[in-house]
């Protein structure tokens, strides 16, 4: 298995980032426990350079609020697994990236607990073009730290599908 063997079909990537090429429109992310994964996910389809604006990997706590602009308050309250902190990095990733969509990711891939939130705990956002608060998606995944992981990014990938009106699977 590669390390981009996810599971998740190239058609539907395909899709995603069609529409989004066809809407005019750009994304970007942050991503804590997938670091990475989404970005590299995207541009494995041709033509991703048209929609893809960027990343940002804040896999440390601090870095969530240095680079994608998550509230310290936010972070020392609840710690990095929460759904607020996921709407913050969707937001974050928008805003510092200048893309129309943003999406953000945070949780526990194991396995260890963290934050006091068990494995396999997964929240997901999407920030949308309008400035409406982001929409977010909490998870509990079972599997290790490869399917949590994978599977956090089909549920970020299938949340900003259901956004833009479009089939993902």
């Amino acid at each position: 298995m590669s390390s981009l063997d996810t599971g998740i079909p190239e058609a539907a990537l395909r899709r995603l980032v069609d529409a989004l090429r066809e809407r005019g429109e750009t994304v970007a992310a942050a991503e804590s426990l997938t670091a990475g994964l989404v970005c590299a996910l995207l541009t494995t389809v041709s033509g991703s350079s048209a929609v893809l604006r960027g990343g940002l990997v804040v896999y440390a706590t601090d870095l969530k609020a240095e680079l994608a602009g998550v509230d310290r308050a936010l972070l020392a309250e609840h710690g990095a697994v929460h759904p607020d902190v996921a709407g913050a990095l969707a937001t974050g990733a928008r805003e510092r990236c200048g893309a129309d969509w943003g999406l953000g990711l945070t949780g526990v891939a194991g396995p260890d607990g963290q934050d006091g939130q068990p494995p396999g705990t997964v929240f997901v956002a999407v920030a949308g073009p309008n400035g409406a608060p982001a929409t977010v998606r909490g998870e509990q995944i079972a599997g290790g730290r490869h399917e949590v992981r994978s599977a956090a990014a089909r549920a970020c990938f299938s949340l900003l599908a259901g956004q833009i009106g479009v089939p993902f699977e």
